[in-house]
Formats: C-alpha cells, structure tokens, sequence
C-alpha cells in the first residue's frame, strides 16, 4: 500500500509541474483548479481502494463453490474470497475483462487484492468433460515446450489484431507434473509480455474431475516464484470433488463426455483462451494509479484514454 501512494504522490508531483509548464503565463487561479482536479482524482483512487477493502469478506475451513460438485479446503496462512467478490476484483479491480467462470481467488491470509509481493489463485472450471490422462506417463515436455513457442507465432497474429500484446514464453519457470494418484497437474510458465520490461510467472494447476477440470491460476512476476513455490504444496491438496463427481465417478454407460484435450493439451492450451488472467502483475499493483493516471493525462493533453 505504500508503495501505491508513494506511486500517486510522485505522479502528482509530475502532473503539477507539467501543468505549470504548458499553462506559463495563465492565471493563478486557472492553475489552481487544475490542481483541485487532479487531488480529487487521486483521492477518488484512494477512497474507492479503501471502500473495496473494507467490504471485503473472506473465509476460511471447508468451502463448498457454487454448484456443489467441488469444495476447497482452506487452511490456516489463507483466506478464500467468494465468486461475487472475485469477478468484482478481477474485472473492476485489476482490469480484466468479465469472466463468469470464476468461482473464488484464494489469498495468502496477510495479502489483499491490492497487496504487493504476494500472489493470489484465481478459482474456475471448465466442463470440457473427462479428460483421459493415457498420455500422461509418455509426456515429453521439453519437446512439447518447444511446439508451443512455434505455435505462439500465429497465437500472437490473433493477440495483437484484438489489441492484447504478444505473448512469449521464454520457458518452464516450473516443468508439468502429474500427480495421477490425486489427478492433479501442475506447471508454471516464464512469460514475455510484448515489450515490458522483466518477465510474468503464469502457474497453473488443474484438478481433474467427472465432469471437467476445476483450474486454479496465478499470475506474477517472476520475482515471486520463490514464494508461490513454497506454498504449492499446500495450493494443490486445497481442492477436491464432491462424492458423484471425482474423477474416478465417470460412466461412459451414464453419457459422460470426453473432453477433446488429454494432459499434454491441457499444458498446451491455446495462450488466447487465458487472456483474461494474463495480465502484467505490476498492473494490478498499480491499479489505484492508473485510473488517476488517465485522469491526469486528461487534464495535461486534453485526450481520454481512447483518444491518446
């Protein structure tokens, strides 16, 4: 939180002296309304943060997620934030388009949306279906590693003509695992975002269950590797189906359906399907700025956001 204020401080200081500088020779109090303008946009930022902390609930224990055929299992060091609040937060909050699938985020029990050093999973599920897991042992990841950085070429076309930027991924920041025994999957990949300086830690796990997979996903900087490895172990025993909906419940005599990806597409899943949680983690540190940023840029260029 420091470092956000510090962040709208120093943004402050730089609006009043651009506005010093292209309104030379104007009259004080023309100045001084502008000065207004930009502390009320900063104080707005300000409120609105406080306002979402505040309202915020959160839980801990056995937590049942919308629908029933799933549970988390929160322990001490975490806290869960429901579906309403975590769609709120992830679009409203961190600026991602709306996402419906999402059924929670689970935090570090000192960490918040705005927090920085720190990660938070976002909860959703898929209902591709039973995913066979045959492939799983015969898995050659480095080779398939290798088929995902040439395939991110034509992905990256598609990115950048919706106006998202392209996308590379520099390597395994953490190399699949398949637990088959529990039917969980995990990885992480080192991301490059178009030109942004360091690179994005995008940590997936998935959870395979009757119906389709239960997906919990981090994104972070890399810098927080460490942090989010030290705590994995607990992440990946936190979810479980509810009985008639595990993995071992599916009946093909029942018209279950088989999901088209098996455990190697689910590791190669398309970069454009997880647009909505890919975005730059120092954006959603720094989004009390940026909308007072906008604002700023308003009052100094005369442009909005889609003008400039």
């Amino acid at each position: 939180m420091k470092k956000i204020i510090l962040c709208l401080i120093g943004i402050a200081f730089f609006a009043f002296a651009a506005i010093a500088d292209k309104d030379k020779g104007k009259k004080k109090d023309s100045k001084k309304v502008e000065g207004d303008s930009i502390t009320n946009v900063i104080m707005e930022q300000l409120h609105f943060r406080d306002s979402v902390l505040k309202v915020m609930k959160y839980e801990t224990g056995s937590i049942t997620l919308n629908g029933g055929f799933a549970k988390l299992n929160i322990p001490k060091g975490f806290k869960f934030l429901n579906a309403e609040q975590s769609r709120f937060v992830v679009s409203k909050v961190w600026g991602n388009p709306e996402r419906n699938d999402v059924l929670g985020m689970i935090f570090s029990e000192d960490r918040d949306p705005y927090s920085d050093s720190s990660f938070a999973f976002i909860v959703s599920f898929d209902d591709m279906g039973y995913v066979k897991d045959d492939d799983a042992k015969d898995m050659k990841y480095e080779d398939l590693l290798k088929q995902m950085q040439k395939d991110e070429v034509e992905e990256n076309k598609q990115r950048t003509a919706q106006g998202y930027p392209a996308i590379h991924i520099v390597g395994w920041a953490q190399a699949p695992y398949y637990d088959a025994n529990k039917k969980v999957l995990h990885w992480a990949k080192n991301l490059k975002f178009g030109d942004e300086e360091g690179n994005t830690l995008n940590y997936d796990v998935r959870v395979l269950g009757r119906k389709g997979v239960l997906s919990l996903n981090a994104v972070a900087s890399m810098n927080e590797l460490p942090l989010v490895q030290q705590n994995i172990d607990k992440v990946l025993g936190m979810a479980e189906f509810t009985e008639g909906n595990k993995y071992s419940d599916y009946s093909s005599s029942n018209g279950d359906k088989i999901a088209a990806y098996t455990i190697g597409g689910l590791v190669a899943g398309k970069l454009l399907l997880k647009v909505g949680f890919l975005a730059k983690f120092w954006k959603l540190i720094a989004v009390g700025v940026m909308g007072a940023f906008y604002g700023i840029r308003k009052l100094i260029t005369g442009k909005g956001k889609g003008e400039a």
